[in-house]
């Protein structure tokens, strides 16, 4: 796809926004361009376990905070910005206003060369303030970079189509679960997708554009329909039988982002800018970037295309990112305590031990391949409630499942859980995003005891917020036997079925397994 680009210039980039979906599979595209690449994280540990981490430099560091930028800036020719405030509270776009003018500031004060920054399709005809609040912002953020002292190339996307983006979960599962659907009159409005591997394309190539470019450009695929041809484009290229869609007029955003929370593991703090976003017709009116980035043969890639691609990636479960990669709003991000003496306050812990039939690999496959389709094996019906209560709050609940159903790595969405620690073979850490009147964690270990047997060890650990944080501890804690007994005997149980499996297995007349293929991050 890129010909080492940056190694012509020796050029330095910086990514922002790495964690996220756009930004985890930008930073490997522009590594194989031959670009050196520096990636600006509040958590840098979250991108330890990716597969281009090593190649890549990662610096801590936020894009409100002028200092951190300053050292992180320095000695970069393009800065990507690809981070934005929604779902952060009802002050979002102040914060995306703040955010912008500090790095657009910051960006000329290192004599940053060009900054190139991802925002949303908006229709020409239309006041900005009818806009939703989610379009309006990413316009006014693509405005201050164009205004700055720093060249600046605005990418504005519409709807983009890949394996895991929020915009196909939401297609994909509305689809594939209502064969008859009642929708709002948006899905009438005519949008124009893009595939993710485009948009990829354009990013790379925007650091190569002359220093006296300083435009937005609109791109999009080849293809212009309305999001219910979207939806029975999708029954098609899956193989789903004809789908019956009937619209009404008295869905709001509001009431489309419930139903389309309840429908999909998209949660309702993302569902409602999404529906909002398709009021309006959001159409390329140009497509300019082709002089500065020239489409290849076969591209922009059609919308059937890209969709067959993108469920070819879910299929094999070879998803590279997510939409969840990056955290949820108003999600916990304190460190996990080290100990009970912890001078945060009062720390409530569940403890369990149990020796298992099965050595330490079989029971560390049970534990890594937790959650998601796989369950929290124990008490199915407790974990669902949990999930819908949640889901009713505004939060994660469990529908976000995982990005691959038999690896982890740090930073993993995992249903109303995220990986905080991994330690392969050994321990694994999860920190709740469900709603909840504090912060809680759940560990799960796999070592040998003094006599050499296999011990699954599990921790859980709740740090309270105030009287309603207590009083939820021990509300709950006396189904903690239930709860968090049975998943320990349940992983125990299951490790030992993998070990007597590993037994068969391992017999002379079986083959070996086939090897797995390396994700593709553009799909």
């Amino acid at each position: 796809m890129h010909a080492r680009e940056g190694a012509e210039t020796g050029r330095h980039v910086l990514v922002t926004g790495a964690t996220g979906y756009i930004g985890g599979r930008l930073v490997p595209e522009l590594l194989d361009a031959g670009y050196r690449v520096r990636c600006l994280a509040r958590t840098p540990q979250k991108l330890r376990d990716h597969p281009w981490a090593p190649r890549a430099e990662v610096v801590r560091g936020d894009v409100t905070d002028a200092s951190s930028l300053a050292e992180a800036l320095r000695g970069i020719d393009v800065a990507y910005y690809l981070v934005h405030a929604l779902g952060t509270g009802n002050r979002f776009e102040e914060t995306d206003r703040k955010a912008a003018r500090t790095f657009a500031e910051q960006a000329h004060a290192a004599g940053v060369r060009r900054v190139v920054y991802l925002g949303g399709l908006t229709p020409a005809d239309v006041p900005p303030e009818t806009l939703s609040p989610h379009l309006r912002s990413r316009a006014e953020v693509g405005e201050i970079f164009l205004r700055g002292k720093v060249p600046a190339t605005v990418l504005r996307a519409a709807v983009i189509i890949g394996s895991g983006s929020a915009s196909f979960e939401m297609l994909r599962h509305l689809t594939e679960r209502l064969p008859v659907m009642v929708t709002p009159s948006w899905v009438g409005t005519r949008v124009q997708p893009i595939a993710v591997r485009d948009v990829l394309r354009y990013l790379v190539g925007s650091a190569r554009m002359p220093s006296d470019v300083n435009r937005a450009f609109d791109i999009g695929g080849p293809d212009v329909v309305t999001y219910e041809q979207m939806m029975r484009r999708y029954a098609t290229v899956a193989g789903l039988p004809h789908r019956l869609i009937v619209r009404v007029p008295m869905l709001s955003p509001g009431l489309s982002s419930l139903w389309i929370g309840l429908v999909t593991p998209v949660p309702r703090a993302l569902a409602r800018p999404l529906a909002e976003s398709l009021r309006h017709e959001v159409v390329c009116d140009e497509h300019d970037i082709a002089r500065y980035v020239p489409d290849p043969p076969g591209t922009p890639v059609p919308f059937d295309e890209a969709l067959s691609l993108a469920l070819r990636r879910v299929k094999e479960a070879q998803v590279t990112t997510r939409w969840s990669s990056a955290a949820l709003p108003g999600a916990p991000s304190d460190p996990l305590p080290t100990d009970p003496d912890w001078a945060g306050g009062s720390l409530y812990t569940d403890h369990r031990h149990i020796t298992v039939d099965a050595p330490p690999d079989a029971l560390w496959r049970v534990i890594e391949g937790i959650g998601g389709d796989n369950g929290w094996y124990s008490f199915p019906l407790a974990w669902a409630v949990r999930g819908w209560l949640d889901r009713a709050v505004g939060g994660a609940g469990l529908r976000r499942g995982r990005r691959d159903a038999a690896r982890l790595r740090v930073g993993d969405s995992l249903d109303f859980w995220r990986v905080e620690e991994i330690e392969p073979g050994r321990l694994l850490r999860l920190r709740a995003e469900m709603r909840l009147p504090g912060l809680a964690w759940l560990e799960m270990r796999a070592d040998r005891d003094d006599d050499g047997r296999t011990r699954y060890g599990q921790r859980a650990l709740f740090h309270p917020h105030g009287l309603l944080g207590h009083a939820y501890w021990w509300s709950v804690s006396p189904f903690h036997a239930v709860v968090f007994g049975g998943m320990a005997r349940n992983i125990a149980k299951a490790a030992s079925k993998e070990a007597r499996r590993d037994e068969r297995q391992a017999s002379p007349s079986t083959p070996p397994p086939a090897a797995v293929p390396a994700p593709d991050p553009q799909e």
